[in-house]
């Protein structure tokens, strides 16, 4: 007889909740931790990795996959120097930073506020007031492609995907055979050298992008902006995440970017308040023009049945994957009661949960291990089919409640009679008998894949 779950409470988790459950269960580890750590590092587990994966292939599925007009990119993320001279990395992309003179610790001085109390503005960590001018910190990390340690040989790592997409637009134009409206969409890591990084994974120094270029005429580029704010919105609503948990915020004109003509960020309500899950910008024609005068290459369309030569204005939604896991991971974990015992439950869509299914046999004693293996074979080849045979059944269901598995498929003594499992679902906890022949079409099925 099933149980339905009567909710505790929901979208009420701290961030100590997700941590913890993100280290138990092997979502993300710090990186180097028998060593004391990295500051500011991390690594995805066995689950997280998954996770990651799955985000990142959702997005790729909507902007790509399910799209005419939208190609794919991978561009290095060593680049050469002129890239950024010519972008106005070297020069604008810095934060104002000032140092302690007690304690020695730097901080972003538009982060600090001066105390009513005294109208100082005081240090973070000691509390001293004895702090320096604020002055310009480039955020990008600078290395060397060589042997030679000199400025002929300076190379960045990418603070940003996006100017692989505008030194390679003619390439792709000539070879992908779109004309504008169309888009060119890259997943992968950059690098920021924060000066006050934290929030867990919110704000690392080497994060992973899912960012596109959209390119678009001139006179379209208003319409073309609020389309991907909308469509880039509804993503995640799609994915999950209740729409009371996320806003729009326009960028005010002092706080654009030295490119925009107007940004609006997608915003999710974390514990600590609201962050920025994406932005989407209206970059205008700066890019290209930038790169076209820089390089002395004509980055520019020609539009055959006008006889117009133009540089197409650029809509650019940029999301950080690992923002968007964190993100989805707050929104899906609740807590319940099940037969008045309480659980964790990680109420994750389908496509964005580490495994699909899972395949758990009654007991450990021979004659139920092979039918479990053969139920297992038959899924795996559809999804990502976890496997787990110790501890009680109950122990096993509330684990992959709490990773967030859609549906356990349960191989019992019956099965060996009548050639049929129990397929219980992770919501309402119901269960239903199914044949083996007939399993990978309801699971499926149920999964809505």
């Amino acid at each position: 007889m099933s149980h339905h779950p009567t909710r505790l409470h929901a979208m009420s988790v701290s961030m100590d909740d997700i941590v913890r459950l993100s280290k138990q269960r092997g979502f993300i580890f710090p990186s180097a931790e028998i060593y004391g750590g990295f500051r500011s590092t991390y690594d995805y587990g066995p689950l997280g990795v998954l996770m990651l994966r799955n985000v990142k292939e959702a997005w790729w599925r909507s902007n790509v996959q399910l799209r005419h007009d939208v190609v794919g990119l991978d561009a290095a993320i060593l680049s050469s120097p002129k890239i950024w001279e010519a972008s106005g990395h070297l020069k604008n992309f810095t934060d104002p930073l000032v140092d302690c003179r007690n304690c020695k610790e730097r901080w972003r001085a538009d982060h600090l506020e001066a105390d009513p109390a005294d109208g100082k503005i005081h240090c973070p960590n000691c509390g001293s007031t004895d702090l320096t001018e604020a002055r310009a910190f480039n955020l990008m990390f600078k290395t060397y492609a060589g042997p030679v340690e000199d400025d002929a040989n300076v190379a960045y790592l990418r603070p940003e995907t996006a100017q692989g997409h505008f030194v390679n637009f003619l390439n792709v134009l000539q070879t992908s055979r779109k004309r504008p409206p169309f888009g060119i969409a890259q997943i992968g890591k950059s690098f920021r050298n924060e000066i006050t990084p934290g929030n867990f994974v919110f704000r690392t120094r080497e994060f992973e992008q899912m960012e596109m270029e959209f390119f678009v005429p001139p006179a379209d580029a208003p319409s073309w902006h609020q389309y991907w704010i909308d469509t880039r919105r509804q993503w995640y609503v799609d994915l999950g995440i209740p729409e009371e948990m996320l806003r729009l915020r326009p960028h005010e004109a002092d706080e654009l970017s030295h490119y925009s003509a107007g940004t609006t960020d997608i915003e999710f309500d974390f514990p600590w308040g609201w962050g920025e899950l994406e932005g989407i910008a209206n970059r205008t024609d700066y890019d290209l023009k930038a790169h076209a005068e820089a390089s002395g290459e004509r980055l520019e369309y020609f539009d055959q049945s006008t006889g117009e030569h133009y540089v197409p204005y650029v809509i650019e939604p940029a999301a950080g994957a690992t923002r968007a896991m964190m993100a989805f991971l707050i929104a899906a974990y609740q807590t319940d009661t099940v037969g008045g015992e309480s659980r964790t439950v990680l109420r994750l869509h389908p496509r964005l949960a580490a495994y699909q299914a899972a395949v758990l046999p009654l007991s450990r004693k021979e004659t139920l291990i092979p039918m479990a293996n053969e139920v297992l074979d038959l899924l795996q080849p559809h999804m990502m089919v976890d496997y787990d045979e110790t501890q009680s059944i109950g122990r096993r269901y509330r684990r992959q409640d709490e990773i967030g598995t859609p549906l356990c498929v349960t191989v019992d003594f019956d099965s060996l009679e009548d050639h049929a499992v129990t397929i219980r679902d992770r919501d309402t906890t119901e269960q239903k008998r199914v044949a083996i022949a007939d399993v990978v079409t309801e699971v499926k099925a149920r999964l809505g894949l």
